[in-house]
């Protein structure tokens, strides 16, 4: 045995659709009525950028990269010098959009207005593709994460998707709709992990599922079409979690949130930083649940202290499910 510490290999996240999220917190959400704002955050996002700002916040090394604006990049240029997060995105003229998101105080509940963005082609992809080749070896995680851009195909993930497994790399997939259906449906390699909520699973399967038993089937699914590692979010409820045979629920009880925004790729997060220390699928819950539960208490793509998150993780319920 050598005796020297043990390399942590840096996750890479990318982002091809990012977004600065502007938070409008009002009291009530009334349609059709004036509303007095009770505060405004701006935080550089999209679930890529989301996902490595909270393994930062974990102390796991995280190169970002995808498709950046360059005419308002200064917000995350500044985001990932505060966290140390590599900066490797693609630079590309114009600017990247907006997402607004009213939070709802009195509902604790969040309403998202996406606006358009970037338009991007091919050879924006294709620059894409050989930064993340050149930074991925064997067993690197690396999150395919949001929306498609105006302009790319929706088989944009399983030809990136493709690429990457060849290389060694564990794919994880966090997005929906068109996107997601296309990387499922590809005839070459699946994604080692994807996290859908139970609307996204529904939208994917075509079909209603009501039940946990619904849930688990259609993962299960996944898992024999190739999927690995299957998570479905259900919010306050935790989350389920499926590798085979193998299916956990894991829950923590609710709490009072600051913030909803960001909590699905605080999970994301918490699941990658499982990986990150080859941890089983208890190991995988245990930290998704309590990563998304201790962004709740934060604004913004932030997790407190790693010690707050280990005692959460460590009050994680799981259940078994036949």
């Amino acid at each position: 045995m050598s005796g020297q510490p043990k390399t942590i290999r840096s996750v890479v996240t990318v982002t091809l659709n990012p977004a600065i999220d502007q938070t409008i917190t009002v009291e009530a959400l009334k349609p059709g009525s004036v509303h007095r704002a009770k505060a405004v955050r701006h935080n550089a996002g999209g679930k890529g950028v989301n996902v490595a700002s909270c393994l930062a916040d974990w102390g796991t090394p995280v190169t970002v990269t995808g498709l950046l604006g360059a005419g308002n990049a200064a917000p995350f240029e500044a985001l990932f010098q505060a966290k140390g997060i590599a900066d490797a995105f693609i630079r590309l003229p114009g600017e990247t959009r907006v997402n607004i998101k009213i939070a709802d105080l009195a509902a604790n509940d969040t309403t998202d207005i996406n606006l358009p963005g970037l338009s991007a082609d091919a050879s924006a992809v294709d620059r894409v593709r050989e930064t993340v080749l050149g930074l991925v070896e064997p067993g690197t995680p690396v999150l395919l994460a949001g929306s498609l851009p105006e302009g790319l195909p929706a088989d944009a993930y399983p030809a990136l998707t493709a690429d990457l497994a060849a290389a060694g790399a564990r794919v994880v997939l966090d997005s929906s709709g068109a996107p997601l259906a296309a990387a499922l449906a590809s005839t070459g390699a699946l994604p080692h992990c994807i996290k859908p909520n139970r609307h996204e699973l529904e939208d994917w399967a075509g079909r209603p599922l009501p039940t946990t038993a619904d849930l688990l089937d259609a993962a299960r699914d996944l898992h024999r079409r190739g999927v690995s590692v299957v998570v479905v979010s259900l919010g306050a409820d935790g989350a389920l979690f499926v590798d085979g045979a193998r299916a956990l629920h894991g829950r923590l009880p609710p709490v009072q949130a600051l913030s909803t925004v960001g909590a699905g790729d605080a999970m994301v997060a918490g699941l990658i930083a499982a990986f990150q220390q080859d941890g089983g699928l208890e190991d995988v819950a245990r930290l998704s649940v309590a990563f998304a539960a201790a962004k709740l208490g934060c604004f913004g793509p932030n997790l407190p202290d790693p010690a707050t998150v280990r005692s959460l993780a460590a009050q994680v319920n799981l259940t078994p499910i036949d």
